[in-house]
């Protein structure tokens, strides 16, 4: 049974959206080399930090969620990559369970959060 995790990278604010999203597919080219399967993507921005990180106030957000079918020590190697790169200011991953993988999912297609809304002001027009 393979595991779902998510992984939420906070960027330096000097790299360009094209640096960024190249970054990203280098470390979602690594998943799928190390036999994971990517689920998702999401570039959230640019945006302001809670508090200063190596004196930047801003960084890029990105969000990988993929499944680990295979590698136990994939997740270690993943996150070694992430603290030796100097582009990445912050990460955090985790692994989720059915109910968040689903939410996830549901999420993804409209049916929960914001979109719900606007899915349901659809149908009633």
């Amino acid at each position: 049974m393979s595991k779902q995790y998510e992984t939420t990278l906070i960027l330096t604010p000097v790299l360009t959206q094209e640096e960024v999203k190249n970054l990203v597919s280098q470390y979602a080219e690594f998943l799928k080399t190390n036999g994971a399967e990517i689920v998702h993507q999401e570039y959230w921005g640019l945006k302001q930090l809670a508090y200063p990180i190596e004196k930047k106030t801003t960084g890029h957000y990105f969000t990988l969620e993929f499944k680990n079918a295979g590698d136990e020590t994939l997740i270690s190697k993943l996150e070694l990559n992430y603290r030796r790169d100097e582009n990445i200011l912050r990460f955090l991953t985790i692994a989720l369970d059915k109910h968040a993988a689903d939410y996830n999912d549901r999420k993804r297609k409209g049916l929960v959060g914001r979109n719900k809304i606007k899915q349901t002001e659809k149908t009633e027009a």
